[in-house]
């Protein structure tokens, strides 16, 4: 736990308040405004100046772009798997690669950052068998011992289902797992989320809610491959979780810890005071504080 707020936190939640961002999971007219704006980026690129601080390369995974990130000296040999969030119906953010372009300035190690499919053109089942090819293609044949399963919100859960279905299958698990604000059970039917919705100056239920729909597609939104809260996780490796008290997913990310202990399941579980929706990536003291510590689980030893 962390205590406090720096002055620069304090701004960005009243700027996204005075911005009024929360209105675009509020609003389901602003939601799907929003889903049009994101469409028309579809697939994304990593700004030009990236290139300039990281190498760059793009390989197709089942005709979706994959962008990795690589250091201009030689790399540590980590691989980080990284996916993005944005309620799968949002493409990726300028501030996701800017922060893989500090992951990697930090650790030495390699990203890659998959364009899975978003809703609602497509649902769970294109998303997650291009999650899982991309897995294959780039940590498949690499020791698990090298390999990182990192996302943010929807992509959090988009790795928690890769494990899943590599427990299912009886094959390793990466090295570690990193959960930044994950958005785990896509029902948002927690007794706890009116509460938490009132705090958060992001999300909304009701768009949430909306967006789970539209990726479940014919899937049971309680499907562990929609809702990953509702698998096994019975056999998965290291497992770091993130999350603020600001956020409406708090409600999951308590729910896993929860799930985690009383199955045996290694977790650390990271809970900041005050802080907002995938607070880890902005440039705030205490994104910065948590990047570090993401840093250092990649870098981290395997467990013995």
């Amino acid at each position: 736990m962390t205590g406090g707020i720096s002055m620069q936190a304090l701004a960005f939640i009243v700027k996204l308040r005075l911005s009024r961002a929360k209105r675009t999971y509020a609003d389901l007219d602003e939601l799907y405004a929003s889903i049009e704006r994101s469409r028309r980026t579809d697939p994304a690129r990593p700004p030009a100046r990236v290139r300039r601080e990281v190498s760059v390369s793009c390989t197709e995974v089942l005709g979706r772009p994959c962008y990795t990130f690589a250091p201009f000296a030689r790399s540590s040999g980590r691989h980080v798997l990284y996916f993005h969030g944005g309620a799968y119906v949002h493409q990726i953010q300028n501030d996701h690669w800017w922060f893989l372009v500090r992951l990697v300035q930090r650790t030495g190690c390699t990203v890659t950052a998959p364009i899975y499919p978003l809703a609602p053109a497509h649902t769970c089942e294109q998303t997650v068998a291009m999650v899982k090819e991309a897995y294959d293609v780039f940590l498949g044949d690499r020791d698990p011992d090298q390999q990182v399963v990192m996302g943010d919100s929807a992509g959090a859960a988009l790795t928690l289902a890769l494990a899943e279905s590599l427990e299912e299958a009886g094959r390793p698990q990466p090295k570690e797992l990193v959960l930044i604000s994950p958005w785990l059970d896509v029902t948002m039917t927690d007794p706890v989320l009116p509460e938490l919705d009132r705090r958060d100056p992001h999300l909304a239920v009701a768009g949430l809610r909306e967006a789970g729909w539209l990726y479940a597609g014919d899937r049971d939104r309680r499907d562990p491959v929609v809702s990953p809260l509702f698998g096994p996780l019975s056999a998965l490796g290291r497992v770091s979780v993130f999350i603020g008290t600001r956020d409406v997913l708090l409600a999951d990310a308590r729910r896993l810890r929860e799930l985690a202990e009383g199955r045996g399941v290694p977790i650390e579980y990271h809970e900041y005071q005050h802080m907002f929706h995938v607070w880890p990536i902005a440039d705030i003291p205490e994104g910065r504080r948590a990047a570090e510590r993401i840093a250092h689980l990649v870098t981290r030893p395997a467990l013995s």
